[in-house]
């Protein structure tokens, strides 16, 4: 029974970090380009990622072949 209620009272606790953090405005968790977007499952921005994003992303590729 400790152990489910020790269970209960950290989620708890996690849900209420989580809302007051909604409560304050805190930005929104968004996705990346990055990750199964790249091998073209599927990803948040739908293949439509910045010029910027698109050379950030292709200048840690190349950053990671040379390693």
């Amino acid at each position: 029974m400790n152990t489910f209620l020790a269970t209960f009272f950290i989620l708890l606790l996690a849900v209420i970090a989580m809302a007051i953090g909604v409560i304050f405005g805190r930005s929104a968790i968004k996705g990346s380009c990055g990750g199964l977007n790249q091998v073209g499952l599927s990803g948040s921005c739908g293949g439509a990622c910045s010029i910027q994003e698109k050379e950030e992303c292709e200048a840690r590729k190349r950053e990671k072949q040379q390693n």
